[in-house]
């Protein structure tokens, strides 16, 4: 946008162009005379709603990514414990012949 690469940008739903801040990149594609077309148009909500709205995104966002940090730290875990567990277990097979 910012490069002049594009005229215009057609989107499903406004959501889909960004989660929150759509006022930004509404205001950076006017500066740089994009058109943005949003073809299913959902009813106006209020300014309160809009920032309730993107509250809730944001948090949804950060819950996301801290329990997917958590999750990929416990498949490291389990991980680990399987190859110690493993070694153990070959240990005590080469140890009981």
């Amino acid at each position: 946008v910012c490069e002049g690469g594009c005229s215009k940008i057609v989107v499903n739903y406004k959501d889909r162009l960004v989660r929150f801040g759509y006022e930004l990149i509404e205001t950076v594609c006017e500066e740089h005379n994009v058109d943005i077309e949003i073809i299913n148009q959902t009813n106006d909500i209020s300014y309160e709603e809009e920032l309730t709205e993107d509250v809730l995104a944001i948090i949804t966002m950060f819950s996301a990514k801290l329990y997917g940090k958590r999750s990929h730290r416990n498949e490291q875990i389990v991980a680990e414990n399987r190859k110690l567990f493993s070694k153990d277990d070959k240990k005590e097979t080469k140890d009981s012949n």
